[in-house]
């Protein structure tokens, strides 16, 4: 038994599945889990020595690629003023003035612990505000494991095909609405059915966690027009999309601005942190100014907020974005290439950075496309990348992500191990 295989069997005895995330376990790729010693650029290193090209990036975050010399300087120097002190902190401060200054959308930031939890804060605002107990959410479409959200949801539920539902009352999965992403006939039509009881719909600008589906055109305008004539909050969920296609994220990108906004991941540098973000006219509701209760003993940590704030710095100054598009256009033309030649039906959907190769025909523009995918073809394609050295997410149903890390000749070495594991496909 090697090390792996040692390690995992230990943490199978003490952790559920092993894994404090499910998808970590790499049970739909049917494949024995790795356990990751370090990472340096655009690379990591398991517990046996076995290095990896990385397009999985601790899932979005390390836009900036693995342990960037500035982001664990600035790491270095707060840790050795404290971990934590429960009170505000110069840091947060000034993440905080880095935030609102990148989204027109927000005058004021609220930082917690994590998406999920930014999530729930802002449906609970929504509802505070508007006085309405519905909300609307898109099939497929992960935000976090809060109750209200966790019904239809994408990610490690599609991957996993866990009902919804389990564990939740009935009664609280009823005040939610599920529409088909990228339907606007399905929205106009419950909007002018229910629209007055919508407290908030919630979406994904760009979709990530049924594998990358992109908004089509007139969706993102569409949901900004009926929640405005409602008296609905939109809230975008960028915990993916923030800072990372482009300084501003999606709404920059598109041109369409939320009431609220969801972030995590890039702020964090690899950190954990969420952070939910708007307008005074709905932050100032948010205690202790107004009567909306929420809290956390270390929210804005001030080593988490050193590391996103040494993240969006560096983003600042070298404005990546046009260069790290550039890279992942010509990495999913090749890929596409080398499974075309071998006679591998797919569809790639890329934006930005951000891409996901789906193993079925035709276009993937919702959840039921992305369904479609012969998830056995996609197990063995895993297996065969990580055997050959390259490390892509356990799902079908998430997105590979590039960071600054990935220069040509990082891309040329991925290239020739996937070259070879599509060929002993």
């Amino acid at each position: 038994m090697v090390a792996n295989e040692i390690l995992f069997s230990v943490a199978k005895e003490y952790m559920p599945g092993g894994v404090n995330s499910p998808v970590r376990a790499f049970k739909s790729v049917e494949t024995a889990p790795i356990v990751v010693k370090k990472g340096f650029g655009a690379y990591i290193e398991d517990v046996e020595g076995n290095r990896y090209v990385d397009f999985l990036m601790s899932w979005g975050p390390l836009i900036l690629g693995h342990a960037h010399p500035r982001v664990i300087e600035d790491v270095e120097k707060a840790i050795k003023n404290g971990l934590s002190f429960g009170i505000t902190n110069p840091y947060e401060i000034e993440i905080a003035k880095e935030v609102v200054s990148a989204l027109s959308s927000a005058d004021k930031v609220r930082f917690v612990n994590s998406g999920t939890e930014a999530v729930m804060s802002a449906i609970r605002l929504a509802r505070g505000v508007t006085g309405r107990k519905y909300i609307v959410k898109f099939d497929g479409c992960y935000h976090g494991h809060y109750d209200s959200v966790l019904v239809n949801a994408g990610s490690g539920v599609a991957t996993f095909a866990i009902p919804g539902t389990p564990g939740i009352p009935e009664e609280i999965a009823n005040l939610t609405f599920v529409l088909p992403y990228n339907d606007n006939n399905a929205l106009k039509e419950l909007f002018e059915k229910r629209g007055e009881d919508i407290a908030c719909v919630i979406v994904e600008p760009v979709a990530g966690n049924m594998g990358v589906v992109l908004p089509k055109k007139g969706f993102l305008k569409t949901l900004r027009k009926l929640t405005k004539k409602y008296g609905a909050i939109l809230i975008f969920d960028e915990v993916i999309t923030g800072f990372r296609l482009a300084y501003g994220g999606a709404q920059e990108y598109f041109g369409i601005w939320a009431d609220l906004t969801i972030l995590g991941k890039v702020i964090g540098g690899g950190m954990p942190v969420g952070a939910y973000a708007g307008g005074n006219t709905l932050m100032e509701k948010v205690a202790p100014e107004g009567r909306i209760y929420q809290a956390g003993t270390l929210s804005g940590n001030p080593v988490a907020m050193a590391s996103g704030l040494a993240t969006l710095r560096v983003l600042k100054k070298t404005n990546p974005y046009k260069e790290l598009e550039r890279r992942t256009l010509y990495l999913t033309e090749e890929i596409s290439k080398l499974l075309t030649a071998k006679g591998i039906s797919h569809t790639v959907n890329r934006i930005g950075s951000m891409f996901t190769v789906f193993f079925t025909e035709g276009e993937v523009k919702n959840y039921n496309d992305a369904k479609r995918s012969d998830l056995k073809l996609f197990a063995k394609f895993f297996k065969k990348l990580l055997k050959n050295g390259v490390l892509i997410p356990p799902s079908q149903f998430e997105a590979w992500f590039l960071s600054t890390a990935h220069d040509d000749n990082v891309l040329t070495e991925a290239l020739e191990r996937i070259e070879k594991g599509i060929k002993e496909l």
